[in-house]
């Protein structure tokens, strides 16, 4: 099978697509055949070599979390699915024509393969960060980044839990978080001024680690009241970073039922072919994405 792998840490040119023997199911475990997956900052960071101190990775090493597809394979103890079933979800090595998940739903009949290969790790860092922020309804809760894909998920899901939003995202974004019930300023000289010119907060998110916590501590005023996912530096700031810690199978459930209820939906903005897997890492890293990024598997592209 065709799969995306690295050798070196480095920057998105270390990405090879290469031929590899195809992985079976374990316990507790299936196996898809690959329609798309999704691309998280978890994959580019991993690349890079940052969670090395705390994750050490043998090398080389797969890319991807994120995927959708469907069961070829099915592991010892799971009776849940059947070969067949189209279903999303999270597993390893995902930028690949098969790859085994760990944790799956059945995919929504209203999602394309690459629609809902967009979903899995945003839909459970924004219910994540969401409980453990804790805005009680008719709260504020201010959120950098929030026209991204965990942005996109935190602030219709906020919504639908009655807090009120005021997001942060770049001048191309200013309609879309309107458009999804938010107030909305830019990033720039003077945020820290337009955003307390909304309204006071309760409570913030950092999804972008672009250097904003000491401005959000300056809005809100309680360093417990601000957590990032992006912000590695946070600890300097008496600031809590939220990486892992939520139930994948909860929040996938929790996920199809947000979405045929019509709170949630996540734009794609781009996708890209298998082989061009280090310019969807480079775009990716450079940040502005409205909604996600996508590979689609089956794409068919001339070679990179």
């Amino acid at each position: 099978m065709k799969m995306i792998r690295y050798a070196r840490f480095g920057p998105p040119e270390v990405l090879e697509m290469v031929e590899a023997p195809q992985p079976h199911a374990g316990p507790g475990q299936i196996r898809i055949s690959v329609e798309a997956a999704g691309i998280n900052p978890h994959d580019w960071r991993s690349r890079r070599g940052q969670f090395e101190r705390v994750r050490p990775l043998d090398l080389p090493a797969g890319v991807g979390q994120d995927a959708a597809g469907v069961v070829d394979e099915i592991g010892p103890g799971v009776h849940s699915v059947s070969i067949g079933d189209e279903v999303f979800g999270r597993g390893t090595s995902t930028y690949a024509e098969y790859a085994v998940l760990s944790s799956w739903a059945p995919k929504p009949d209203t999602l394309t393969f690459a629609q809902a290969a967009g979903y899995p790790s945003v839909s459970e860092t924004a219910l994540r960060v969401l409980d453990e922020i804790d805005v009680p309804p008719g709260g504020t809760l201010l959120v950098s980044g929030a026209a991204g894909g965990v942005g996109s998920a935190v602030v219709q899901i906020a919504i639908d839990r009655s807090i009120d939003v005021i997001g942060i995202a770049g001048a191309q974004n200013q309609e879309y978080l309107h458009a999804l019930g938010a107030r909305a300023t830019t990033y720039g000289t003077g945020w820290v001024d337009r955003a307390r010119a909304l309204g006071p907060v309760d409570a913030a998110l950092d999804l972008s680690g672009s250097g904003v916590l000491p401005g959000l501590l300056e809005l809100v005023g309680d360093r417990h009241r601000v957590i990032t996912i992006a912000d590695l530096e946070s600890a300097m700031l008496g600031i809590r970073f939220s990486g892992v810690g939520g139930d994948m199978t909860i929040a996938l459930n929790t996920t199809v039922d947000l979405i045929r209820r019509g709170v949630l939906s996540i734009p794609i903005s781009q996708t890209y072919p298998l082989s061009d897997a280090a310019r969807a890492h480079e775009d990716s890293e450079a940040g502005h994405t409205r909604g996600r990024r996508v590979i689609d598997i089956r794409r068919e592209t001339a070679p990179t």
